[in-house]
């Protein structure tokens, strides 16, 4: 078991992360704006933080094995979040990123193509800064876990591949449920395999 703190864990991917933790027995600091949307599960104390407060946000993480950033791009700081972690004295720090820096060639990122939806052009574009702020900070044991393009809600299933920088996708698309995202992430919380790496999960 494991003591993770979780910020944004009443959102869509949030909520699906404090399940799965949960469902494996860790005991989670589930952290939101509105703490009573956090769902009432096993091993999970719902505590009130603002992502804009560095100070009482080092506080709520202090102590914990790992944190876990479940927040949006554009309603949140990087360096604010990074800085926050590192104030709280916690080494590992795992983020639901982006699929916008992805490649879908060598040296052609998804949020470059002509097709890429206008609406996702700021919050893609502000997790690729969130990932470039990572990459200058060894001091942390970070992991950048990117979805696969579409991002939903769906099934878990237990079922799926894991990649580095280049988008997964099948003749159907690229997707993956924020459920299996879960699955991914939380395995990644038990068993480090990218350590100060990005890597993706996807059908």
């Amino acid at each position: 078991m494991a003591t993770i703190a979780l910020i944004g864990a009443s959102g869509n991917a949030g909520s699906r992360i404090l399940r799965e933790l949960s469902d494996r027995g860790h005991a989670i600091t589930a952290i939101a704006r509105n703490p009573d949307r956090i769902a009432a599960l096993p091993g999970v104390m719902a505590k009130a933080g603002d992502v804009h407060d560095k100070e009482s946000l080092a506080t709520l993480l202090a102590g914990h094995d790992a944190v876990v950033s479940s927040v949006h791009f554009l309603a949140s700081d990087a360096q604010l979040l990074i800085d926050a972690v590192r104030a709280s004295g916690v080494k590992r720090y795992l983020i639901v990123g982006g699929a916008g820096s992805l490649e879908v060639a060598p040296g052609a990122r998804l949020i470059d193509q002509p097709d890429f939806p206008e609406i996702y052009r700021g919050e893609a574009a502000a997790g690729i800064a969130f990932l470039d702020r990572l990459k200058g900070a060894d001091d942390l044991e970070w992991t950048f876990l990117s979805p696969s393009a579409m991002f939903v809600p769906g099934e878990r299933t237990g079922s799926f591949r894991l990649g580095k920088d280049r988008l997964l996708a099948t003749e159907e698309g690229s997707s993956i449920s924020f459920e299996d995202y879960a699955v991914a992430l939380v395995d990644e919380i038990e068993r480090p395999a990218h350590v100060r790496q990005r890597f993706t999960v996807g059908y």
